[in-house]
């Protein structure tokens, strides 16, 4: 009986190991896509502390395109997400509810840790959760995606 236990444990052990090497692996050897910022304002060398883009339409449809081209493999299409990264749709939940200033100073908190995020990317324990897109993306293309994922915030 302890032969068949340790055939099965054995088994069990190998197939752990090549499921978790196939998700280590799902996405392959993925390249960042350009985003064209064409017609957005500039915004500069300095980083901005909020999202000035929250009401720019042109702001809006390149941050779709940009998140669907770079975001939506981890994150999920439309920013719904399938389990691998956060549901962004959620990003700024804590401040839907506010009511008067605190909401503004709320926003502004979330805008400068989603800066902080794309910009630095998520490393824990040595493990790359997310990669830094400072220098791949500039400010504009950033703050662009920003503004797409605003559009879908989930209702409260």
């Amino acid at each position: 009986m302890k032969h068949k236990f340790r055939i099965a444990a054995g088994a069990v052990a190998v197939a752990a190991a090549a499921l978790t090497s196939l998700w280590a692996n799902a996405h392959g050897n993925v390249v960042p896509q350009a985003v064209d910022t064409t017609g957005l304002p500039a915004l500069g060398d300095k980083w901005r502390e909020e999202n000035p883009y929250r009401t720019n339409k042109l702001a809006l449809k390149i941050g779709a395109s940009a998140y669907g081209q770079n975001c939506a493999r981890c994150h999920g299409l439309e920013a719904v997400s399938g389990g691998i990264a956060p549901d962004l749709r959620l990003l700024d939940r804590d401040c839907t509810g506010i009511k008067n200033e605190k909401k503004d100073a709320c926003y502004k908190e979330i805008d400068n840790y989603f800066l902080t995020s794309i910009r630095h990317g998520k490393v824990r324990n040595g493990a790359v959760y997310m990669p830094p897109f400072e220098g791949v993306f500039n400010q504009e293309a950033m703050w662009a995606i920003k503004t797409y994922l605003e559009s879908r915030r989930a209702a409260d």
